[in-house]
C-alpha cells in the first residue's frame, strides 16, 4: 500500500542555514565557555556599565523579527493574485531592512560609548569580550541583511527557487540572529 506523502521536501537553501546556524551556535559557545572560564580565574577583570543604548537596540532587532513576520505573512497571501514584485509585503520587509541598519548603528554607538569611558578592546577581559562577542554578533546580521537585500531583489527577478523559499530561510536566520542577541545581552547583563 503507498503512503501519501503531505510533507514538501526540505529546502536546500533552509538545510544550509541550518548548518550555518549550528556552526554559529558552536562558536558562541565556545566564547560563552571562555568568558566563563577567563572571568572566573581573573583578577583583573573589570566588571563595566553597559551602554544603554543595547536595550533600545534590542528593541529595534525585535521590532525588526514582527516586521519581517509581516512582510513574510503579506507575501504569502498575496502569491495567489498579484505578483510578488507588487506585494503589501515589500514595505515591511524594506522596513525590517531599515530596522537592521539602525540596530548596528546602534552597535556602533553602544562601543563609541565605552570608547569614551577609556574602554578599548584591548583595556581589560572584559571590555575585549564584549566587543568581540557584539562585533561578531554584528557581523553575522550584516549577513542577514545582504540576505534579506538578495531575497528583495529576487522578488524583482523570475528564477527557479521561488523567492519564498528564500525569503523563508532568510527569515529563519534573521530570527535565530534575534535570540541569539537576546542571549547575548541576557550574558552581559549577568556577566558584566
Amino acid at each position: 500500500m503507498a503512503t501519501l506523502r503531505l510533507t514538501r521536501p526540505p529546502s536546500p537553501v533552509r538545510t544550509g542555514v541550518w548548518v550555518g546556524m549550528a556552526a554559529i551556535m558552536m562558536s558562541f559557545a565556545a566564547y560563552t565557555s571562555a568568558l566563563i572560564v577567563r572571568q572566573g580565574g581573573a583578577t583583573d577583570w573589570q566588571h563595566l556599565r553597559l551602554p544603554p543604548i543595547l536595550y533600545l537596540d534590542t528593541l529595534v532587532l525585535l521590532a525588526s523579527s514582527a516586521t519581517l513576520a509581516r512582510g513574510r505573512r503579506l507575501m504569502e497571501a498575496d502569491a495567489q493574485w498579484r505578483s510578488p514584485a507588487t506585494s503589501r509585503g515589500l514595505s515591511w520587509l524594506r522596513l525590517t531592512l531599515g530596522l537592521g541598519v539602525l540596530f548596528l548603528a546602534g552597535q556602533i554607538v553602544a562601543w563609541r560609548q565605552l570608547a569614551a569611558e577609556g574602554l578599548y578592546l584591548s583595556t581589560s577581559p572584559s571590555s575585549g569580550f564584549f566587543y568581540v562577542l557584539t562585533a561578531l554578533h554584528g557581523l553575522h546580521l550584516l549577513g542577514g541583511i545582504a540576505a534579506l537585500v538578495y531575497a528583495l531583489r529576487r522578488v524583482r527577478v523570475p528564477a527557479p527557487v521561488p523567492p519564498t523559499r528564500v525569503l523563508d530561510a532568510t527569515a529563519l536566520y534573521w530570527h535565530f540572529m534575534d535570540v541569539l542577541w537576546v542571549y547575548l545581552l541576557v550574558l552581559l547583563v549577568l556577566r558584566f
